[in-house]
């Protein structure tokens, strides 16, 4: 393969990124998350310590905070990525580190194991006191069953926001493209939420969540369809109950992952002491049970892997198309 100015590196972007991207991605899924030092967390801490400098109740200093934290991120993944771009195997090895970085599904799936394995051995307290780690429902307002669809739900959402989402911005972006959607995606966990403090200085952040992760939730919701067991319930659900959903890129997911599951979302449910009534997403499913959840973390694994080839082939039949139009 002839190499294109800018060095070996550089020579075919599709493959280093196909290469990286199923690296990071078998990191995720044999490593989980790294235990120290892990990346996101001290964008956290450092998103915070901009905050403390820059809060007011303003959506102005809110969107200057969104533009400091996320153009900080992916200014970084191109100096990181640009520092690399002449070597192949630099650049395969920093692609696969971001990207098992930025992707949790194997946290995801553990967590909800986890709370799983505590409701089936009773102990309610317990799946109670896990149930933070996954979504911020008000454990204490729920009984098992209201556990078991919340940690559902979460699995449904989080397919697009730790993984696939991670892998469309990586096929479109690389590093930069990957460390981005995480900033972003981060900052929304951060400030979006409407509280009484973030309802103006959060705006800018949960807006572009909603930007960046609607290419990632379409295709998330495309492929609970295709990876789960009924796609024509998964298809009637996204059509019939997904706009329904407050959240614009949650409810194809979650309304997909209900189809194809065969249970009922949505519903009451309670954040920060402040109850919401929220439509039901496939009415004609049946009440969510514990066996559920490891149902759902199967489907989210496929769902991830297949995410990965489709990203990673786009991302080579466009290079393949744009060295083709080249040479002619």
């Amino acid at each position: 393969m002839p190499a294109e100015p800018g060095g070996p590196g550089s020579s075919c972007p599709g493959i280093t990124f196909a290469y990286g991207a199923a690296a990071g991605l078998a990191g995720d899924l044999l490593l989980g998350d790294p235990r120290r030092g892990h990346p996101v967390a001290a964008f956290g801490r450092a998103a915070a310590a901009v905050e403390r400098i820059l809060w007011r109740d303003h959506r102005g200093w809110g969107a200057l905070h969104t533009a400091v934290c996320a153009g900080g991120a992916v200014a970084a993944g191109a100096l990181a990525a640009a520092s690399v771009r002449r070597s192949r195997a630099a650049t395969i090895a920093l692609t696969a580190a971001t990207t098992w970085a930025v992707v949790g599904g194997t946290s995801l799936g553990r967590e909800a194991r986890a709370i799983g394995g505590a409701l089936t051995a009773g102990d309610i307290e317990l799946a109670r006191e896990r149930l933070p780690h996954l979504c911020g429902r008000d454990p204490q307002a729920l009984d098992g069953p209201g556990i078991a669809r919340a940690v559902v739900e979460s699995v449904a959402e989080n397919t697009s926001d730790a993984v696939v989402g991670a892998m469309v911005w990586g096929a479109l972006g690389g590093v930069p493209g990957l460390a981005g959607f995480r900033a972003v995606n981060t900052l929304d966990a951060m400030v979006g939420h409407r509280s009484a403090r973030y309802r103006r200085y959060g705006w800018a952040s949960a807006r572009l969540d909603d930007v960046v992760g609607r290419p990632g939730s379409r295709l998330t919701a495309v492929l609970a369809t295709v990876a789960g067991g009924d796609p024509r319930g998964a298809v009637r659900a996204w059509r019939a109950d997904a706009s329904k959903h407050p959240s614009p890129n949650a409810g194809p997911v979650e309304a997909s992952f209900a189809g194809a599951l065969g249970v009922r979302l949505g519903g009451t449910l309670s954040y920060g002491g402040r109850v919401e009534h929220r439509p039901v997403l496939n009415g004609e499913g049946r009440a969510v049970e514990v066996a559920d959840i490891e149902r759902a973390v199967r489907l989210s694994r496929r769902v991830g892997v297949l995410a990965l080839t489709v990203c990673a082939g786009a991302r080579l039949a466009a290079g393949a198309m744009k060295r083709r139009r080249r040479r002619t």
